[in-house]
């Protein structure tokens, strides 16, 4: 089991630069974990995509959907107090460090190409690149 954030669910789904490091993230480990946060930011970016008409809105309903069902019983609730004190020890935003926090409870890597995560918190978060090299 590995936590991901919402950016690489996003590559995996979305075409982009970084997909076929998701693609190969995913194989190496098809477990993959979430804070319940990933559902709104998602809903979000396949928004943003809705409305630059880069996909239908069928296309980003069947996207969530899948999505959904990848992280079907891998999502997790965090500990406020918890999250607000790794962002204020960190100065990364409490958004992000709700996925760290979530790696640290479940004693997992986060997997992440979020620069200021992985220089924060190098113990727990990995880039794809240093994941797929793990």
């Amino acid at each position: 089991m590995i936590v991901v954030d919402t950016n690489i669910i996003s590559y995996f789904y979305l075409y982009s630069e970084y997909s076929q490091l998701a693609e190969q993230t995913l194989k190496k480990n098809p477990i993959w974990s979430a804070p319940l946060l990933w559902r709104s930011e998602f809903r979000n970016v396949l928004t943003f995509y809705v409305r630059k008409k880069i996909i239908t809105l069928a296309e980003a309903i069947e996207v969530f959907e899948c999505a959904e069902e990848l992280l079907k019983e891998n999502e997790y609730e965090v500990n406020s107090m918890q999250v607000l004190s790794l962002s204020h020890s960190s100065g990364c935003s409490a958004y992000d460090c709700e996925f760290v926090n979530l790696a640290k409870d479940l004693g997992a890597f986060l997997v992440t190409q979020d620069k200021k995560i992985l220089q924060n918190f190098p113990q727990t978060a990995l880039s794809m690149s240093q994941f797929l090299r793990s």
